[in-house]
Parts: C-alpha cells; structure tokens; sequence
C-alpha cells in the first residue's frame, strides 16, 4: 500500500518560530515511516516558505527550494519552483507544526482550507477564537464556564491603575507562550507592564490574579469522541509560570516543574477533564488541544486557556500528558492524521 504524503509546516513568522522547529524534529523522530512519507516545508521568520529536508536546527542553510501551496483546488500540493519552472508535489494530510501568530490564529488554517488538502487540529474559526483569549472568555462564559475577570485595553485608552486589585496578570490578548506577559502587584507596575504587552499585540488583557492551582489537560478528537490524557499541575518555587522563557528549556524551568499525573484528588480530576472537554467543544476545537485551568481551594474550575496546537517538544507538556496516559506521541500523530482525513470526508 503507498505511503501516505504528510506535509509538516513548521518555523514560521511568530516569535514562537524556535519551539515550532523543536516541535518539528519530535514529529520527525516520532512520525511512523512505515505508514506516512514525510514532506517538511519550512517557513523563515521573514515568511518565505521551503521544502527542505528536515526540521534541524540549521535547516536553512541545507539543500532548501522556494516552494508556495497552491490555492487552487484542481491542482492541489505544493509548487516548487525552480529555474522559473515549477513541480507540483501532492500532499494526502497537512500537519501544521507551528505555534502562537501566523500558526495558530487562523491565518495559516484559512490558507489550508483554499488548498482543500486535509489538515490536522483546529479550523479557522476556532483558531482565530482560541488566540484571542478575550473572546475565548466571553464564549465559555456563555457556555456556562466559569473564566477570571478580564479587561481589554487597546492603543490609546485612558487606564485607572487605581481602579484595579492586585495582583493581575497583564498580557498580550492574541500571543503564545509567556511572551510580554507580566504580574503586577501595585499600581505603579500597571502601564509598564502594558506598554511590555503592546510590543507583541495591539489589544492587552489585563485579568484578575486567581489564588488556584495551574492544571492543564491534553485533549485529542472530534466531537463527542474526546479522549484525554493525564493532568498535569503546574509546581511553582516562586514567581508565576513563563513558559519558553529559558534559554534552555530541555534542562528544565528556574521557577517550575510539572508533576503528572496531578496530585489532586480523583474526583477533582474527572471534573477538570469534564470542564475542559466542555470548553474544547464550546469552542468548536478539532484534532487537538491543552486546555490549560484554573482549580480553586473550594474545588471551582475557571478556564486559564487554550493552545490549539500545544508544543510537542522533548520537554512539552501535551505529549509528556498523552505519555502518561499510554499513548504515545507516535499513536498521537498516528490518530490526528486519521481524524483530518475522516473530518474531510464527511
């Protein structure tokens, strides 16, 4: 039986691009051989796209073409151009492996859907909903899922520091990662930390600090076929949880570690499964997703938020949750590419 093409985009535009390449090379290294033929595309942090060998750390400078995806539908695949010829390569499933702006907005997910080639996690509209996490808010809260308090500011508006409680959080509204997220505990830190925010996103969150335990939850399927793996809880020594802030992360965080499963008692744990289940679906999220919660003293579960495709490097937490769970990272890819290719064929 002939191979299955998998096209697996990673680098990219956002500041993320270094993760997504990590994140590539444990595709690379996990992806099952004998069932897909690999095609990787590398994006550069100026947006020019790639086919080359492989997600290595210094793939650029290897034997790379100019490449572009084609738009049009009856002719469907990659364009690689050489000479001012090009060659189509037909893909059966894209495997978007890129994180944060440009990956995991919609952006990325809108260009695959002109391709009409089947692609693994979350569409458009459920990208673009899950980025911006003011409006992730506002659907699970009408959802009947609980959220921190929030304000939205955006350039040009007026802030009454002293109308806030510290400690908040204050954020970029649509970034990944801990990128210009800081902790403010007084009033004199407000605007700093905004101005920090407004160098990665126009519009900043500013939400209320949650005294709870940071537990995350690794959601994989379509609909009402949701598996999870193992919770994890977030353990802090001090300060507030930056993810790929280190300058090496694979040797662990200054400030954090992760224990999993979490060590929280059973029925807490089924409930925050059952709540981020509710969120993943309220959001209409597909393939994959860490739905990262919040979970009080007094047993309450609020939403922190939700990463549509979730780092799948040697150190990242979806993949270290699904491991716990029995299921491998390579089962994992096995399973999303075959949930892509049913979601297309209905």
């Amino acid at each position: 039986m002939d191979k299955l093409k998998v096209g697996v985009i990673f680098g990219g535009i956002s500041e993320e691009h270094p993760i997504s390449i990590k994140s590539a090379r444990e595709i690379a290294k996990n992806i099952d051989l004998d069932k897909y033929q690999p095609v990787y595309i590398g994006i550069t942090r100026d947006g020019a796209w790639k086919v080359c060998d492989g997600p290595a750390e210094d793939w650029e400078s290897g034997d790379c073409r100019p490449v572009v995806l084609s738009p049009n539908r009856s002719e469907p695949g990659l364009l690689v151009l050489d000479e001012g010829k090009y060659e189509t390569i037909s893909l059966d499933v894209i495997l978007p492996v890129l994180h944060g702006k440009g990956g995991e907005d919609g952006g990325m997910q809108g260009l695959l859907e002109f391709s009409g080639i089947p692609y693994v996690g979350c569409d458009l509209q459920s990208s673009a909903l899950c980025m911006d996490k003011s409006l992730a808010y506002v659907v699970v809260q009408n959802a009947g899922i609980d959220t921190p308090k929030f304000w939205i500011i955006t350039a040009g508006d007026e802030v009454d520091a002293d109308q806030f409680t510290y400690p908040v959080f204050v954020k970029p509204a649509r970034s990944g990662s801990s990128f210009g997220v800081s902790k403010v505990s007084s009033a004199e830190e407000l605007l700093p930390a905004i101005a920090d925010a407004a160098q990665y996103d126009s519009k900043v969150l500013i939400e209320e600090g949650v005294v709870a335990s940071e537990i995350g939850c690794a959601v994989l399927g379509n609909d009402e076929e949701l598996i999870t793996g193992e919770l994890d809880r977030v353990a802090l020594s001090h300060g507030f949880f930056r993810i790929h802030q280190e300058s090496t992360p694979e040797t662990g965080s200054e400030n954090s570690s992760f224990i999993v499963p979490a060590d929280i008692p059973a029925e807490m744990a089924a409930l925050v499964q059952e709540k981020a289940k509710a969120v993943y679906r309220a959001l209409g999220c597909r393939g994959l997703a860490r739905v990262d919660m919040f979970l009080k003293a007094d047993g309450s579960v609020l939403l922190n938020e939700v990463n549509t495709f979730p780092g799948m490097t040697s150190y990242s937490r979806y993949p270290r949750m699904m491991a716990a769970a029995g299921r491998s990272l390579t089962e994992v890819i096995d399973r999303l590419i075959s949930l892509a290719l049913t979601e297309k064929s209905q």
